[in-house]
């Protein structure tokens, strides 16, 4: 298995993509003397004996209370067991790893107060495959993903539930197996691992990988449906979208004139074809798709820089870089709104992503539109083709509407109208990878039906890209002559989008990306 050795505060996302597809973190060696000295100054910070907030004082709006010397490491033991309250359906390991190592990469770049072995405890965990069962709701964004972050803390000190290897154990019993011991907090550590916004961020870097393979799968059935309409590639022309000057319009355009490039099907209606204009769902791939493009592409410029900043609260700024006095600075970095802002964008483009292709499968299974069988059957009447997968399509398209809508512009008071303004990045992250499967869905739908349409055009053949793509849907689902059980075909389908097959089959052709 590759291991990603994270600089904190330049980690790309491609090493980030890499963790959350797999593979093993670890901290660069040169963060450890950071992490000490900024713990140290924790230390120092404390020997004056002022209140400073998190480290010898309540939280939220207890933030007033003095807290004895001799209770501090009782103080960031309860507020881990009390803020892991989170609940629903556990997350996915994926994210949490993720999730991990975005919160190792924090609190490696000595702003935490976090000692060596606490760190090294994280680290450890991440590499040896132990991953804390976070449930999936109870975070607001802000003041950061405090109960998904507790559930985390929370089996460093010994309690929940870690999966290992998809088993779920009690936190003591897994940490012990892998030879690890709990850790005992010290100031201002639980604090730090509660605090930041890296489950927020994780379930949108998650939603952003998998909605660039979403995107780049959707180009390609997007093409082969234009083959399968008998549709023009004019509108792919690079005149038209060099005037208007978008960037994900004029590399989206590119692709589908690479994807269709020496057509036999396209060459076969170059001349006396009735049509002059063909709907927008084809025409208008550019623009929908392009514009789509760019807001991802804007998405991963935020992620990328959240993913690499420090979202603790307060900051530790030792005295060797501070003017020679260590500091406590309490601000609001835990704030999530660019991460809500990003999963907001990333929501919008995966919704138009399948929405646009709805409308090509609802014009290839209309003869009036495509000039194709009714439903795409050879036999209709007695078939009913590809009739209800088109409605299956609508209506996962219509649930990502109402997904759409933007968790950003929502916030509700909590901790007794101290946190009067949150981001609700969590759940509008969230709900990402759902929005994306649903999308999945509609393309596979799509991947079925094109191959299908373009099958009526035999002796002709489409493209070398298109053709592998067509020969590679075909090794999975036959041709339907007639009605049979649907479903199966469907989920080969939706296996072949979700994996990335279908990008590879189409491998000679450059797509252009989100993340790179």
């Amino acid at each position: 298995m590759n291991t990603e050795v994270l600089h904190p505060g330049e980690v790309s996302l491609a090493q980030w993509k890499s963790v959350y597809r797999g593979a093993a973190a670890r901290l660069a060696d040169g963060a450890w003397p950071v992490i000490a000295e900024s713990a140290a100054a924790v230390t120092r910070i404390l020997a004056k004996g002022e209140p400073v907030y998190g480290i010898n004082t309540g939280f939220g709006k207890l933030a007033s209370v003095r807290i004895g010397d001799e209770d501090l490491a009782t103080l960031q033991r309860n507020i881990v067991l009390s803020h892991a309250a989170g609940t629903g359906e556990p997350s996915p390991v994926s994210v949490i790893r993720l999730m991990m190592a975005l919160k190792l990469a924090s609190l490696a770049q000595g702003a935490s107060g976090v000692r060596v072995e606490t760190v090294k405890l994280l680290e450890a965990m991440l590499e040896l495959g132990l991953t804390p069962v976070v449930p999936s709701q109870g975070s607001v964004g802000a003041s950061g993903d405090l109960a998904p972050l507790s559930h985390m803390a929370a089996t460093m000190i010994g309690v929940g539930e870690i999966d290992v290897g998809g088993v779920r154990k009690p936190a003591l019993e897994a940490l012990a197996r892998a030879g690890l011991a709990p850790v005992e907090l010290g100031p201002k550590e639980g604090l730090a691992l509660l605090n930041g916004t890296q489950f927020s961020t994780a379930n949108a870097l998650a939603g952003l990988f998998e909605a660039e393979v979403l995107f780049q799968s959707a180009l390609i059935t997007g093409a082969l449906s234009t083959e399968a309409a008998k549709g023009s590639d004019t509108p792919f022309d690079p005149r038209i979208h060099a005037l208007r000057r978008h960037a994900g319009q004029i590399e989206t355009a590119a692709s589908l004139r690479g994807l269709m490039a020496s057509s036999g099907i396209r060459a076969s209606h170059l001349k006396e074809d009735e049509r002059v204009q063909d709907p927008y769902c084809l025409r208008c791939q550019p623009q929908v798709m392009g514009a789509a493009l760019d807001v991802l592409r804007q998405a991963a410029t935020t992620l990328a820089t959240e993913a690499n900043g420090v979202s603790d609260n307060p900051l530790i700024f030792p005295k060797d870089t501070n003017n020679g006095a260590d500091e406590a600075l309490s601000g609001g970095n835990f704030h999530a709104e660019p991460v809500a802002f990003a999963a907001d964008m990333i929501a919008l483009a995966v919704c138009e992503i399948g929405s646009i292709a709805e409308r090509r499968i609802a014009m290839l299974v209309d003869p009036a539109l495509s000039g194709l069988p009714a439903f795409l059957t050879p036999k209709p009447g007695l078939n009913s083709g590809f009739m209800i997968p088109q409605v299956t399509a609508a209506a996962l398209v219509s649930e990502n509407k109402q997904k759409a809508y933007p968790a950003s512009v929502d916030s509700i008071p909590t901790s007794a109208n101290q946190e009067d303004h949150v981001s609700m990045a969590a759940h509008g992250a969230r709900r990402l990878l759902s929005m994306v499967e649903n999308a999945t869905a509609v393309i596979g739908i799509e991947l079925l039906a094109a191959a299908q349409g373009c099958d009526f055009h035999a002796p002709l053949t489409s493209s070398t890209a298109l053709e592998a793509v067509r020969s590679t849907v075909r090794a999975k689902v036959p041709h339907l002559s007639d009605d049979r059980h649907f479903h199966p075909d469907m989920e080969a389908a939706n296996i072949l989008v979700r994996t990335g097959a279908v990008v590879s089959a189409a491998a000679g052709v450059p797509l252009p990306g989100a993340t790179t």
